[in-house]
């Protein structure tokens, strides 16, 4: 298993959409860019048959520090849940 950054996928839409690379990465961090805007404002974001990102309230809590088994409160969060699609359940199962 390897890491693809972002370059990597931009080149390869550009090479197989015969688009120029700014564009491409214009247009990819602008989508980025969108998901995380309606992320913040709390909005569900859905992508039919890829997967559902939504944004999820993580309860205060306490917590143990492992070494010094001190007891430190953990403030509540908002943390970003996502459920895979039906094509991507496919692809990764089969």
């Amino acid at each position: 298993m390897s890491t693809i950054t972002k370059k990597e996928l931009v080149d390869r839409i550009a090479q197989s959409t015969q688009a120029t690379h700014a564009l491409v990465n214009a247009t990819v961090q602008n989508l980025l860019d969108q998901i995380i805007c309606e992320l913040a404002k709390g909005n569900r974001l859905e992508f039919r048959d890829f997967g559902v990102f939504e944004v999820k309230e993580q309860a205060a809590r306490t917590a143990q520090n492992p070494k010094t088994l001190e007891r430190v409160e953990v403030p509540a969060k908002r943390k970003v849940k996502f459920k895979m699609g039906r094509i991507m359940k496919e692809k990764l199962s089969g």
